[in-house]
């Protein structure tokens, strides 16, 4: 566990990664980043908490097990977004332009940088965030718990 001062910062800076981490996924589909992106960088603050307050810890508050159900989770909503537009083709953009979440009509041209206007892409890159984010979790919690059984 490190020093007062660097978990009074991990406490600070943690929030603010998550926005960004979030703000990334979000935004995928406008600017240079996604789901990848902005999971790994959600995962970064998993690893900011667990330097900050060690593995055993940290190990009270994230399981493994949760991890990987977010894995599945962010998988899984992933895979039904490819096969809810099978009726035309897999992984066919059913909400572009349909009015409906994401399917604002998009004008030609530039695009003005509108969230709504990308039909399945923002829920996509959201499962793979969240697919990403549990991953890499499960990764950084797996090489600690391993670590600390080599230290013994």
């Amino acid at each position: 566990m490190m020093s007062k001062i660097v978990r009074t910062q991990a406490n600070f800076l943690y929030p603010f990664i998550l926005i960004f981490g979030f703000y990334i996924v979000a935004h995928g589909h406008l600017t240079p980043g996604g789901g990848f992106q902005g999971g790994a960088v959600i995962a970064t603050g998993i690893a900011l908490v667990i330097v900050a307050y060690g593995y055993d810890r940290v190990k009270s508050w994230i399981k493994k097990s949760t991890l990987t159900a977010t894995e599945s989770i962010g998988l899984l909503c992933f895979i039904l977004t490819a096969f809810i537009g099978l009726s035309t083709s897999f992984f066919y953009n059913f909400l572009a332009n349909s009015g409906l979440l994401f399917g604002d009509k998009v004008s030609y041209g530039a695009n003005p940088g509108y969230l709504n206007t990308a039909g399945t892409l923002p829920i996509m890159n959201l499962a793979v965030g969240v697919e990403v984010l549990g991953g890499l979790g499960v990764i950084l919690m797996y090489m600690l718990s391993y670590g600390k059984e080599v230290s013994k």
